[in-house]
């Protein structure tokens, strides 16, 4: 990775957010092989000359490459991390790092040891009126924050290779939000996590959530999510209030609104907004040897919050959000 030098990856998983990767990495470039263990989902491939491997050890035996992205469903992103790990490959996951909270810190601290490359493929806090947002919070524009209010509310109901659950599959993109935005960790947490009656139900599901958050320093943040909700739609990133000391923002239906005095500004100019996707960030962190935003130790951090709101909700008691120590 000296220099110039064109980085390559293995993808492996070809699925509806797979093929989605691989035209990023095809077009920018950086796309050495595949892997899907579906032979049928080569036919995406088209006319492309990539090799196309239905075996993870057969590409990794076969193939040179600098890094694995892996899109796998989230019960395999532990054993396609570890080998990876094991060829001594950085890797860009799809969120979460794992299902299971234990694994997903075994999975970081393994990372962290061996010195490799780990980065979560984060992607609602690289949205332009997030960064715009979280630019306009560190510029002080409404003082010192004090409040966050989430509100999500989608119709989600989706066939997958697993059971589909708010917080693990949306909710822990909204934890990150507040974690970026707020520029605070998680303290402690209530939670109510229920499927409400005449929802579509799906075995073990759990489909809506109410949450009260502690961060640092005293901020709190009230969270509500929905993806049975047959009323107007959210944006995937959510509606949110903002107050602080001199004033408040609020993102509603992805428009900036800062309002002061009473009245309300729209945020028309994103200058200096940092636009690079999670693909950019990841690559451009290896080419500069540094740690990637949303890497897998700071993202268990995000996984914390959620975890524990469920403990929260299976308890019926206020949990306090611990990160273990690496």
């Amino acid at each position: 990775m000296e220099g110039d030098q064109q980085l390559k990856a293995i993808l492996v998983g070809l699925g509806a957010a797979g093929f989605s990767w691989y035209k990023r990495l095809r077009d920018r470039g950086l796309l050495a092989a595949v892997v899907e263990v579906d032979v049928a989902m080569k036919a995406k491939m088209g006319e492309d000359p990539f090799p196309f491997y239905t075996s993870l050890e057969e590409a990794l035996q076969h193939e040179q490459a600098d890094f694995l992205v892996n899109v796998t469903s989230p019960m395999m992103h532990t054993a396609v991390n570890h080998a990876a790990f094991d060829r001594k490959l950085a890797v860009l996951c799809e969120k979460p790092i794992s299902f299971d909270y234990e694994e997903s810190i075994e999975v970081v601290a393994r990372a962290e040891r061996e010195k490799l490359p780990f980065m979560i493929a984060e992607n609602y806090r690289r949205m332009p009126y997030i960064r715009k947002t979280k630019q306009l919070l560190d510029e002080g524009v409404i003082g010192s924050l004090s409040s966050l209010d989430i509100q999500f509310y989608r119709y989600h109901n989706v066939q997958r290779k697993y059971t589909v659950s708010v917080l693990d599959d949306i909710g822990v993109h909204h934890m990150d939000l507040l974690r970026y935005l707020s520029g605070r960790e998680g303290k402690s947490v209530q939670a109510r996590l229920y499927n409400p009656v005449n929802a579509w139900e799906q075995e073990g599901a759990v489909i809506n959530a109410y949450a009260f958050f502690e961060m640092d320093n005293g901020i709190t943040a009230s969270y509500s999510a929905s993806i049975s909700a047959r009323g107007t739609e959210t944006p995937w990133s959510g509606n949110w209030r903002i107050e602080g000391t001199e004033g408040a923002i609020e993102v509603v239906d992805k428009e900036i609104r800062v309002i002061k005095d009473g009245k309300a500004l729209l945020i028309e100019d994103y200058s200096g907004v940092d636009e690079t996707d999670t693909l950019d960030e990841f690559v451009d962190s290896l080419r500069e040897r540094r740690e990637a935003e949303t890497s897998g130790r700071d993202y268990l951090k995000t996984q914390a919050i959620v975890h524990y709101a469920k403990l929260a909700s299976e308890s019926g008691q206020t949990c306090v959000i611990e990160v273990p120590t690496l």
